[in-house]
């Protein structure tokens, strides 16, 4: 009876020195992929026992909850909208939509933030005086704006990173990325780079900093201007420079894993949580799925070009072309396409909706071909599946990269050759399935070897913020540290006047020295 009672009394213990905390997460980009990681990021917390109020535009997946509030910012969805164009098949094969540009991605996220900021259902809340949070949680859509909500609500913030580690987001909480093993995910690189490389990624960065510290930063001003100052007067609080509110982040969270990129120098409070959005128990598929892919006597080649690029967009004779392709393979292929094709071999099956983690978990899929997306790539290395890689925009060019250059898939240009250039590498990787596979359960095992799963370690962190209040001792000293200093080009600056002023010195020596040699003469 005694160790019944001490057992419960340390339980008690346990459960009263667990807090449930008030968060505030703000994920705006009407994206798929971006409201999966944010419908999952917000699930962790809530299994953690947390209140959160959650800002999306996809209010209708969301469920009931007790500790849930939505914020609804569905009119977000009218600038991708506008935007469809960019991820047409026919406009990026002709070379006319802007994939990767990064003043392009800026001007159409900071457009999602103002949108946001201005949306009555975000207003509302921000003008409630009754509202306390104990933390924020902003996903970075490449503007530093959503920091200025912290000084609303007088608590601190986290950072949340989509992708890797990149020196514009990072430039945030430690400062700019050594540009000679670092990349900008826009030039996907994979390091060593050669010296034209190096130099490249250094005018690149020095480039994004000049614009982020002088054309961007106007458009970042006049939001915080026009969405916050407002309100901040009004309830009396300080009207702080967003040149500082902006690098007062506790805590970045990268939807990275260290097995998927690069093992870079990165600050204390960086934290890799990627792969927080897969199901740790995986969901059985639908019964016809579960057939097929128990049937496929050759294994099972599944194809999905992601959520935002609309398969449908493709040119008839592309179209054509891969089906042909696949009609040619032994294996049974599942086409993730938005309508039914006509005339399809009877190995290929169309599936309009794809349950993509629980088809990439079948022992019976031998190859996953992607755009190439963070999210697919995470699920392709965790499930240990080989991948063909077709890059389309944004970071996808860097995944596909990593892939072949980690030996666990190969890549291919979206182009019209699109379907004789995939018969070559589907011959290729087909050829030599044993090798990727096994590399790519090699990747698999290293990315799961970790003494904490992601969920867990996205839920330790956010509340390690909210103990110790903002978590001061994780943040990066190089804040303090001017770039001039980082950079040396103070003391570059004394070595060059000492060696003018020495060059002076010599120079007129040399010239009383010729001058009394002239006179000399003379005499």
């Amino acid at each position: 009876m005694g160790k019944i009672i001490c057992i419960l009394f340390c339980l008690l213990i346990i459960l009263s020195s667990s807090e449930a905390y008030k968060i505030l997460a703000v994920l705006p980009i009407p994206s798929p992929s971006h409201g999966i990681l944010g419908d999952n990021l917000v699930r962790h917390l809530l299994d953690a026992g947390h209140e959160v109020t959650y800002v999306t535009p996809f209010t209708s997946k969301q469920k009931n909850h007790t500790n849930l509030h939505i914020v609804d910012v569905d009119a977000n969805h009218v600038i991708y909208e506008d935007g469809e164009d960019q991820l047409d098949f026919q406009q990026i094969l002709d070379q006319k939509a802007t994939v990767v540009d990064s003043p392009f991605l800026f001007w159409v996220l900071s457009n999602v933030a103002d949108m946001t900021l201005s949306n009555p259902n975000v207003q509302k809340l921000m003008r409630d005086p009754q509202q306390k949070f104990d933390v924020i949680i902003v996903e970075y859509i490449f503007t530093d704006v959503f920091s200025a909500l912290s000084a609303i609500y007088q608590c601190p913030f986290i950072w949340f990173s989509t992708i890797g580690p990149h020196w514009m987001v990072l430039n945030l909480v430690h400062g700019p990325l050594n540009p000679a093993y670092n990349t900008d995910f826009l030039q996907a690189r994979i390091p060593p780079f050669q010296f034209l490389g190096r130099v490249e990624e250094l005018w690149t960065q020095v480039k994004g900093l000049y614009r982020h510290k002088f054309d961007f930063y106007y458009e970042e001003e006049r939001i915080y201007q026009n969405r916050i100052v407002p309100i901040l007067q009004a309830q009396g609080k300080p009207v702080l420079d967003f040149n500082v509110i902006k690098y007062n982040a506790s805590l970045l969270l990268g939807n990275s894993q260290v097995a998927l990129g690069d093992a870079v120098p990165l600050p204390p409070n960086y934290k890799h949580i990627g792969g927080f959005h897969i199901d740790e128990v995986v969901k059985p598929l639908p019964e016809n799925l579960q057939k097929i892919m128990d049937d496929a006597e050759h294994g099972v080649i599944y194809f999905s070009m992601g959520s935002n690029l609309k398969s449908k967009t493709m040119p008839n004779e592309l179209k054509k072309g891969l089906l042909e392709v696949f009609g040619s393979l032994r294996q049974t292929v599942l086409w993730k396409f938005e309508e039914n094709l006509l005339d399809r071999p009877k190995n290929v099956h169309i599936l309009q909706w794809a349950p993509q983690q629980s088809i990439l978990a079948h022992p019976n899929l031998v190859l996953f071909v992607t755009h190439g997306g963070l999210l697919s790539l995470t699920e392709a290395v965790y499930f240990g599946v080989p991948v063909i890689a077709i890059p389309v925009f944004s970071d996808q060019f860097l995944n596909a990269n990593q892939a072949q250059h980690k030996g666990i898939g190969e890549q291919i240009d979206l182009s019209y050759n699109l379907d004789k250039d995939l018969k070559v590498t589907l011959d290729k990787i087909l050829g030599d399935l044993p090798k990727y596979t096994a590399r790519a359960k090699e990747v698999s095992a290293a990315y799961r070897d970790n003494p904490i799963k992601p969920g867990q370690e996205l839920s330790f962190w956010v509340e390690h913020v909210v103990r110790t209040r903002g978590a001061p001792h994780l943040r990066s000293v190089a804040l303090q540290v001017p770039l001039y200093q980082q950079a040396y080009l103070d003391l570059l600056a004394v070595l060059l006047a000492a060696a003018v002023g020495i060059l002076l010195v010599v120079k007129k020596i040399v010239c009383l020295l010729t001058s009394k040699s002239k006179k000399l003469k003379k005499n």
